[in-house]
This record gives structure tokens, C-alpha cells and sequence, in this order.
């Protein structure tokens, strides 16, 4: 199958529409196991203690960061005084389900893995806030373009993974396309949208795109404009993730050239939120977006 084949708005037989996976699961069960910990004053360390883990294996477990074995989930419900059956089936059948495969599970020869969490979240989030400085995000990237972009890489492999590589890209962009899409809040450093990746006419498809995407009643795009000078996010991009579930805090996502960090603390959160926002507020606002991109195809 080639890459166009896939980069449109048409359903793919091969990922469901938001599929699930195990990320929601775990950062449900991880958050409940943490407020029931805590409920009965029961340190992590203590917690690890009990079902012969570390502290920081409990913290990882809590931040669902990483599967349950059903056996620590029986004991850590034991030592946290659960008798409820139905609460303790709940819980049980939610740890099953953290082991379960991603929709990616094809393509795992190539997703590193601090990128599996990434992928079950982008899938599962109503609201997905990013800030680029590089590149333009890979929800609103064109097969040329990202192919492009996963050649820059030392470690972009032979020919056969660039292009699974791509495929994988453009198979994430479905959520944009399906019947309850998430909300799409990107802040684009011009800097992205000038640098001829690719090439020119890789750039005008890309810019294109861009413009088509602006369409989109749940895309929202910004431009940072380099008149802006510095800014609150100038050491690299940063996304924020909002899932639908009440109960489950923001995740942040800070990615890095060969590896990403997952910023847990309430603090840290609460910091990147505010980055974003001031992000909006100094980038130009979005109606002028459209306008902006054809005078930079006017350019090229």
C-alpha cells in the first residue's frame, strides 16, 4: 500500500476509529491505585515493599507510565483495605487491560519505547495543545514532508523503515478525520514553516496542507512570527494532552532528539500549561493564520 493511500480522510480498516489501547487504562487504574494509597497513609516505598518493587516502580505504575501484573494489583488492593467486589473487579479487569496491545503493535519494531505511551494518549485525548519550533507538528504533516523529516535522523534505518516510519505517521493523523476528532491547538514557530524541508515543492504541499487544515472546525493553528522575538517555550516543543476522563490530570510531553520526558508533578503541569497559554496569547491569533501561509507560498 502506498503512503498516499493512507493520507487522506477516509477510514482505514486497519486502525478503528480512536482505537482503544492500554495508556487510558493505565493512568485510570494508575490514579485510583494512588488515591487509595494515599487514603491510608501508605507510602510508596511501603506500597513497593508489598509487592517486592521499588519506589520508583510504584511511582512509574502510578503515572501509568507502565503495565500491572494482575498479582501486584491483588496485593496493593489488599494492603489498601479494598472489600468491595465490585470495585475490586473493576479494578482488576482495568489491570488486564494495561497489557493490552496498542493499535501500533504492528509497527513496535520501530516505535521506541518512550514513545508507546505518546501514541496511546494522542489516540485517546479530546484536546491535543502543541508548540513546534522545528518542524511542523506530525498530526498536520504531508507523506512528503515527513518522509523528509524521519531522513534527518542517524537512526532513520534503511529505506523499508523510513517508509513504515511514514506510514505510521499518517496512520496517527486518522483521529483528525474520524467521527469525534480531538480538538488540534498547534502553535507553529515560523522558523518551522520557512525551512525548506524537503525541499520547495515539498514545501508548498506542506503549506498547502497547512492551509487546507485551517478548514477544519477542530484544527486550530497559530503562528509564531519571528516580530514575537522570545517567548515562554523557546527551548524546544512542548504538547499538552487532555483526556477525556474527569478524573485523569494533564499529560505533558516534552519530546527529545532520541528520547522524551513525561513531567508528572502537579507543579510541572500546572508550568507548562501556563506555557502554552502565553504561547497563544503572543503568537499571532488564528484568523490571520490562512493569510499568513499564501503569503509564504507567494514566496517560494
Amino acid at each position: 500500500m502506498r503512503i498516499t493511500e493512507i493520507s487522506g480522510g477516509l477510514p482505514d480498516r486497519r486502525i478503528p476509529d480512536r482505537p482503544p489501547g492500554p495508556a487510558v487504562p493505565r493512568l485510570v487504574l494508575g490514579e485510583r491505585l494512588r488515591r487509595l494509597r494515599e487514603a491510608q497513609y501508605i507510602s510508596r516505598q511501603e506500597a513497593g515493599e508489598a509487592i517486592r518493587a521499588s519506589e520508583a516502580a510504584i511511582a512509574q505504575l502510578e503515572r501509568g507510565r507502565r503495565g500491572f501484573r494482575e498479582r501486584d494489583v491483588t496485593d496493593l488492593l489488599t494492603i489498601y483495605g479494598i472489600t468491595d467486589e465490585t470495585e475490586y473487579a473493576t479494578l482488576q479487569t482495568l489491570a488486564a487491560q494495561t497489557n493490552a496491545p496498542g493499535w501500533w503493535h504492528a509497527y513496535q519494531d520501530i516505535v521506541p519505547d518512550w514513545f508507546r505511551t505518546y501514541l496511546g494518549l494522542e489516540q485517546a485525548a479530546c484536546v491535543i495543545r502543541s508548540y513546534e519550533v522545528q518542524f511542523v507538528p506530525g498530526l498536520l504533516q504531508t507523506p512528503e514532508y515527513a518522509r523528509a523529516v524521519v531522513g534527518l535522523g542517524r537512526t532513520a534505518g534503511p529505506g523499508a523503515q523510513i517508509r513504515r516510519r511514514v506510514e505510521l505517521r499518517m496512520l496517527r493523523q486518522r483521529i483528525l478525520h474520524c467521527s469525534q476528532p480531538p480538538h488540534l491547538w498547534a502553535v507553529i514557530d515560523e522558523a518551522a514553516l520557512r525551512r525548506p524541508v524537503g525541499g520547495t515543492a515539498t514545501m508548498r504541499g506542506q503549506l498547502e496542507h497547512l492551509i487546507a487544515a485551517c478548514e477544519l472546525p477542530h484544527v486550530t493553528i497559530h503562528v509564531m512570527p519571528f516580530a514575537a522575538g522570545g517567548h515562554a517555550a523557546a527551548g524546544g516543543p512542548v504538547t499538552l494532552l487532555r483526556l477525556p476522563e474527569r478524573e485523569l490530570p494533564d499529560v505533558i510531553y516534552l519530546e527529545q532528539l532520541i528520547g522524551a520526558a513525561y513531567p508528572a508533578e502537579r507543579e510541572e503541569v500546572e508550568y507548562y500549561r501556563h506555557v502554552i497559554d502565553r504561547l497563544v496569547t503572543d503568537a499571532a491569533p488564528a484568523r490571520e493564520t490562512r493569510a499568513i501561509l499564501l503569503g509564504m507560498l507567494d514566496e517560494l
